[in-house]
Protein backbone atom coordinates (compact mmCIF):
# COMPACT_ATOMS: atom_id res chain seq x y z
CA UNK A 1 0.00 0.00 0.00
CA UNK A 2 2.87 2.36 0.83
CA UNK A 3 4.52 1.76 -2.56
CA UNK A 4 1.19 2.31 -4.29
CA UNK A 5 0.82 5.65 -2.53
CA UNK A 6 4.28 6.77 -3.64
CA UNK A 7 3.60 5.71 -7.21
CA UNK A 8 0.38 7.73 -7.15
CA UNK A 9 2.15 10.80 -5.77
CA UNK A 10 4.97 10.56 -8.28
CA UNK A 11 2.52 10.05 -11.12
CA UNK A 12 0.60 13.14 -10.06
CA UNK A 13 3.55 15.41 -9.28
CA UNK A 14 6.23 14.52 -11.84
CA UNK A 15 4.31 15.67 -14.96
CA UNK A 16 3.48 18.99 -13.28
CA UNK A 17 7.09 19.44 -12.15
CA UNK A 18 8.39 18.65 -15.64
CA UNK A 19 6.02 21.20 -17.18
CA UNK A 20 7.05 23.77 -14.57
CA UNK A 21 10.74 23.23 -15.27
CA UNK A 22 10.32 23.36 -19.07
CA UNK A 23 7.94 26.32 -19.32
CA UNK A 24 8.83 28.39 -16.21
CA UNK A 25 12.30 27.66 -14.82
CA UNK A 26 13.96 27.03 -18.18
CA UNK A 27 13.01 30.45 -19.66
CA UNK A 28 14.28 32.13 -16.49
CA UNK A 29 17.59 30.25 -16.76
CA UNK A 30 17.89 31.20 -20.44
CA UNK A 31 17.24 34.86 -19.64
CA UNK A 32 19.92 34.83 -16.92
CA UNK A 33 22.38 33.24 -19.34
CA UNK A 34 21.59 35.65 -22.18
CA UNK A 35 22.14 38.58 -19.84
CA UNK A 36 25.79 37.51 -19.67
CA UNK A 37 26.21 37.52 -23.46
CA UNK A 38 26.12 39.96 -26.38
CA UNK A 39 23.44 38.04 -28.30
CA UNK A 40 21.70 40.13 -30.97
CA UNK A 41 18.61 37.99 -31.33
CA UNK A 42 19.50 36.72 -34.81
CA UNK A 43 23.11 35.59 -34.54
CA UNK A 44 23.70 31.88 -34.30
CA UNK A 45 26.26 32.34 -31.53
CA UNK A 46 26.54 34.60 -28.53
CA UNK A 47 29.79 35.77 -26.99
CA UNK A 48 30.10 35.56 -23.23
CA UNK A 49 30.72 39.05 -21.80
CA UNK A 50 30.23 38.34 -18.11
CA UNK A 51 28.91 41.23 -16.05
CA UNK A 52 29.55 43.87 -18.75
CA UNK A 53 25.85 44.30 -19.46
CA UNK A 54 25.12 44.96 -15.80
CA UNK A 55 27.98 47.47 -15.61
CA UNK A 56 26.51 49.29 -18.62
CA UNK A 57 23.16 49.59 -16.85
CA UNK A 58 24.76 51.79 -14.19
CA UNK A 59 25.91 54.29 -16.83
CA UNK A 60 22.85 54.20 -19.07
CA UNK A 61 21.08 57.53 -18.48
CA UNK A 62 17.86 56.43 -20.18
CA UNK A 63 17.70 53.26 -18.08
CA UNK A 64 18.33 55.30 -14.93
CA UNK A 65 15.45 57.59 -15.96
CA UNK A 66 13.31 54.47 -16.28
CA UNK A 67 14.36 53.29 -12.80
CA UNK A 68 13.51 56.71 -11.36
CA UNK A 69 10.09 56.75 -13.02
CA UNK A 70 9.35 53.21 -11.89
CA UNK A 71 10.32 54.19 -8.34
CA UNK A 72 7.84 57.08 -8.44
CA UNK A 73 5.15 54.76 -9.81
CA UNK A 74 5.96 52.18 -7.13
CA UNK A 75 5.38 54.75 -4.38
CA UNK A 76 2.42 56.68 -5.75
CA UNK A 77 0.25 54.12 -7.56
CA UNK A 78 -0.11 51.52 -4.75
CA UNK A 79 -0.55 54.10 -1.99
CA UNK A 80 -3.14 56.22 -3.81
CA UNK A 81 -5.02 53.22 -5.19
CA UNK A 82 -5.20 51.49 -1.81
CA UNK A 83 -6.21 54.73 -0.06
CA UNK A 84 -9.05 55.39 -2.52
CA UNK A 85 -10.10 51.74 -2.51
CA UNK A 86 -10.27 51.59 1.29
CA UNK A 87 -12.14 54.89 1.48
CA UNK A 88 -14.78 53.86 -1.05
CA UNK A 89 -15.11 50.36 0.43
CA UNK A 90 -15.64 51.87 3.89
CA UNK A 91 -18.29 54.22 2.51
CA UNK A 92 -20.06 51.33 0.79
CA UNK A 93 -20.24 49.45 4.10
CA UNK A 94 -22.57 52.09 5.48
CA UNK A 95 -24.75 52.37 2.37
CA UNK A 96 -27.83 50.30 1.57
CA UNK A 97 -27.06 46.81 0.15
CA UNK A 98 -28.71 47.51 -3.22
CA UNK A 99 -27.00 50.88 -3.65
CA UNK A 100 -23.66 49.42 -2.57
CA UNK A 101 -23.94 46.59 -5.09
CA UNK A 102 -24.67 49.07 -7.86
CA UNK A 103 -21.64 51.17 -6.95
CA UNK A 104 -19.41 48.08 -6.91
CA UNK A 105 -20.49 47.24 -10.45
CA UNK A 106 -19.75 50.79 -11.62
CA UNK A 107 -16.35 50.84 -9.91
CA UNK A 108 -15.46 47.43 -11.31
CA UNK A 109 -16.31 48.36 -14.90
CA UNK A 110 -12.73 49.36 -15.93
CA UNK A 111 -11.62 45.81 -15.10
CA UNK A 112 -13.67 44.59 -18.08
CA UNK A 113 -11.37 46.49 -20.44
CA UNK A 114 -7.80 45.58 -21.30
CA UNK A 115 -5.04 48.04 -20.43
CA UNK A 116 -4.45 48.69 -24.13
CA UNK A 117 -8.08 49.74 -24.64
CA UNK A 118 -7.93 51.90 -21.51
CA UNK A 119 -4.74 53.56 -22.76
CA UNK A 120 -6.33 54.30 -26.14
CA UNK A 121 -9.44 55.79 -24.49
CA UNK A 122 -7.43 57.99 -22.17
CA UNK A 123 -5.22 59.04 -25.07
CA UNK A 124 -8.36 60.62 -26.55
CA UNK A 125 -9.26 62.15 -23.18
CA UNK A 126 -5.82 63.78 -22.93
CA UNK A 127 -5.82 65.06 -26.54
CA UNK A 128 -4.78 68.75 -26.22
CA UNK A 129 -7.19 70.01 -28.91
CA UNK A 130 -10.30 67.83 -28.84
CA UNK A 131 -9.81 65.79 -25.67
CA UNK A 132 -12.52 65.58 -23.03
CA UNK A 133 -10.28 66.97 -20.27
CA UNK A 134 -9.20 70.18 -22.00
CA UNK A 135 -12.62 70.67 -23.58
CA UNK A 136 -14.22 70.40 -20.14
CA UNK A 137 -11.78 72.92 -18.67
CA UNK A 138 -12.50 75.39 -21.47
CA UNK A 139 -16.25 74.85 -21.13
CA UNK A 140 -16.18 75.99 -17.48
CA UNK A 141 -13.88 78.94 -18.12
CA UNK A 142 -10.67 77.28 -16.97
CA UNK A 143 -8.97 77.17 -20.36
CA UNK A 144 -5.78 78.50 -18.77
CA UNK A 145 -5.38 75.14 -17.03
CA UNK A 146 -5.46 73.19 -20.31
CA UNK A 147 -2.20 71.52 -21.23
CA UNK A 148 -0.69 69.02 -23.63
CA UNK A 149 -0.82 66.50 -20.82
CA UNK A 150 1.19 63.74 -22.48
CA UNK A 151 3.63 66.02 -24.31
CA UNK A 152 4.87 68.11 -21.38
CA UNK A 153 7.48 66.54 -19.08
CA UNK A 154 5.92 68.14 -16.00
CA UNK A 155 2.57 66.42 -16.53
CA UNK A 156 3.23 63.27 -18.58
CA UNK A 157 4.11 60.87 -15.75
CA UNK A 158 1.28 62.20 -13.57
CA UNK A 159 -1.16 61.62 -16.43
CA UNK A 160 0.05 58.03 -16.79
CA UNK A 161 -0.25 57.42 -13.04
CA UNK A 162 -3.80 58.76 -13.06
CA UNK A 163 -4.75 56.19 -15.71
CA UNK A 164 -3.12 53.33 -13.78
CA UNK A 165 -4.94 54.33 -10.60
CA UNK A 166 -8.29 54.77 -12.40
CA UNK A 167 -7.99 51.37 -14.06
CA UNK A 168 -7.10 49.56 -10.83
CA UNK A 169 -9.12 51.16 -8.07
CA UNK A 170 -12.42 49.43 -8.92
CA UNK A 171 -10.99 45.96 -8.42
CA UNK A 172 -9.59 46.90 -5.01
CA UNK A 173 -12.87 48.50 -3.96
CA UNK A 174 -14.53 45.12 -4.52
CA UNK A 175 -11.64 43.28 -2.83
CA UNK A 176 -11.62 45.52 0.23
CA UNK A 177 -15.43 45.47 0.43
CA UNK A 178 -15.34 41.67 0.63
CA UNK A 179 -12.68 41.83 3.35
CA UNK A 180 -14.64 44.42 5.35
CA UNK A 181 -17.84 42.39 5.07
CA UNK A 182 -15.97 39.52 6.68
CA UNK A 183 -15.43 41.56 9.86
CA UNK A 184 -18.03 40.68 12.54
CA UNK A 185 -20.62 43.45 12.82
CA UNK A 186 -20.42 43.19 16.60
CA UNK A 187 -17.00 44.87 16.49
CA UNK A 188 -18.40 47.91 14.69
CA UNK A 189 -21.35 48.05 17.08
CA UNK A 190 -19.01 47.88 20.06
CA UNK A 191 -16.90 50.72 18.63
CA UNK A 192 -20.06 52.78 18.11
CA UNK A 193 -21.19 52.17 21.70
CA UNK A 194 -17.75 53.25 22.93
CA UNK A 195 -18.24 56.57 21.12
CA UNK A 196 -15.72 55.96 18.35
CA UNK A 197 -16.12 58.20 15.31
CA UNK A 198 -15.77 57.13 11.70
CA UNK A 199 -12.01 57.72 11.58
CA UNK A 200 -11.39 55.94 14.89
CA UNK A 201 -13.53 53.00 13.77
CA UNK A 202 -11.64 52.79 10.50
CA UNK A 203 -8.15 53.10 12.01
CA UNK A 204 -8.74 50.92 15.10
CA UNK A 205 -11.14 48.27 13.75
CA UNK A 206 -11.32 48.13 9.96
CA UNK A 207 -7.71 48.70 8.94
CA UNK A 208 -6.06 46.21 11.36
CA UNK A 209 -8.50 43.47 10.34
CA UNK A 210 -7.99 43.94 6.58
CA UNK A 211 -4.22 44.45 6.85
CA UNK A 212 -3.38 41.17 5.11
CA UNK A 213 -5.66 42.06 2.19
CA UNK A 214 -3.97 45.46 1.94
CA UNK A 215 -0.60 43.74 1.96
CA UNK A 216 -1.57 41.49 -0.96
CA UNK A 217 -2.97 44.51 -2.80
CA UNK A 218 0.32 46.37 -2.34
CA UNK A 219 2.28 43.48 -3.83
CA UNK A 220 0.03 43.25 -6.89
CA UNK A 221 -0.04 47.01 -7.42
CA UNK A 222 3.71 47.21 -6.94
CA UNK A 223 4.24 44.61 -9.67
CA UNK A 224 1.89 46.56 -11.97
CA UNK A 225 3.78 49.78 -11.22
CA UNK A 226 7.13 48.15 -11.97
CA UNK A 227 5.76 47.12 -15.36
CA UNK A 228 3.42 49.87 -16.71
CA UNK A 229 4.65 48.95 -20.20
CA UNK A 230 1.32 48.76 -22.03
CA UNK A 231 -0.01 52.13 -20.88
CA UNK A 232 3.25 53.96 -21.59
CA UNK A 233 3.72 52.26 -24.98
CA UNK A 234 0.26 53.21 -26.20
CA UNK A 235 -0.32 56.62 -24.60
CA UNK A 236 2.93 58.53 -24.62
CA UNK A 237 4.85 60.20 -27.42
CA UNK A 238 8.10 58.59 -28.39
CA UNK A 239 7.00 56.37 -26.59
CA UNK A 240 8.70 57.02 -23.28
CA UNK A 241 8.72 60.76 -23.86
CA UNK A 242 8.81 63.60 -23.66
CA UNK A 243 12.50 63.67 -22.74
CA UNK A 244 12.23 60.30 -21.02
CA UNK A 245 9.60 61.63 -18.59
CA UNK A 246 7.54 58.42 -18.88
CA UNK A 247 10.33 55.95 -19.63
CA UNK A 248 9.91 52.70 -17.68
CA UNK A 249 12.10 49.62 -17.45
CA UNK A 250 9.73 47.41 -19.46
CA UNK A 251 9.72 49.91 -22.32
CA UNK A 252 13.53 50.25 -22.29
CA UNK A 253 13.79 46.46 -22.36
CA UNK A 254 11.39 46.15 -25.30
CA UNK A 255 13.10 48.89 -27.34
CA UNK A 256 16.61 47.60 -26.62
CA UNK A 257 15.68 44.08 -27.75
CA UNK A 258 13.32 44.58 -30.69
CA UNK A 259 14.45 47.96 -32.04
CA UNK A 260 18.19 47.89 -31.44
CA UNK A 261 18.68 44.10 -31.53
CA UNK A 262 20.60 43.98 -28.23
CA UNK A 263 18.93 40.98 -26.67
CA UNK A 264 21.77 40.30 -24.24
CA UNK A 265 21.62 43.82 -22.84
CA UNK A 266 17.82 43.70 -22.76
CA UNK A 267 17.99 40.42 -20.82
CA UNK A 268 20.15 42.17 -18.22
CA UNK A 269 17.38 44.76 -17.85
CA UNK A 270 14.87 41.96 -17.48
CA UNK A 271 16.93 40.27 -14.77
CA UNK A 272 17.22 43.61 -12.93
CA UNK A 273 13.44 44.02 -13.13
CA UNK A 274 12.94 40.45 -11.93
CA UNK A 275 15.04 40.99 -8.82
CA UNK A 276 13.38 44.35 -8.13
CA UNK A 277 9.97 42.68 -8.26
CA UNK A 278 11.15 39.75 -6.14
CA UNK A 279 12.62 42.12 -3.55
CA UNK A 280 9.36 44.06 -3.37
CA UNK A 281 7.31 40.90 -2.80
CA UNK A 282 9.70 39.49 -0.18
CA UNK A 283 9.86 42.76 1.79
CA UNK A 284 6.08 43.18 1.74
CA UNK A 285 5.44 39.60 2.82
CA UNK A 286 8.13 39.65 5.52
CA UNK A 287 6.80 42.90 6.95
CA UNK A 288 3.33 41.39 7.20
CA UNK A 289 4.71 38.26 8.85
CA UNK A 290 6.68 40.36 11.36
CA UNK A 291 3.56 42.32 12.29
CA UNK A 292 1.63 39.08 12.86
CA UNK A 293 4.40 37.74 15.09
CA UNK A 294 4.45 40.97 17.12
CA UNK A 295 0.67 40.78 17.58
CA UNK A 296 0.98 37.16 18.67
Amino acid sequence: MRHGRWRFLLGALVPALVLHVVFVLSPYAQAFWLSLTDWTGVAGEAQFVGADNYVRLGGDSLFLDAVRNNAVLLIVVPLVTIAIGLFLASMLRTSSPRLGQGYRIVYFFPQLLSLVVIAVLWGFVYNPNTGLLNSGLRAVGLGGLAHSWLAEPAFALTAVMAVLIWSSVGFYVVLFSAAIEGIPRELFEAALLDGAGKWATFSRVTLPLVRETVQVAFVYLGIAALDAFAVVQVMTVGPGGPDGATEVIGLSLYRTAFTYGKFGYASAMGVALFFATLTLAVLALRSGRRERLELA
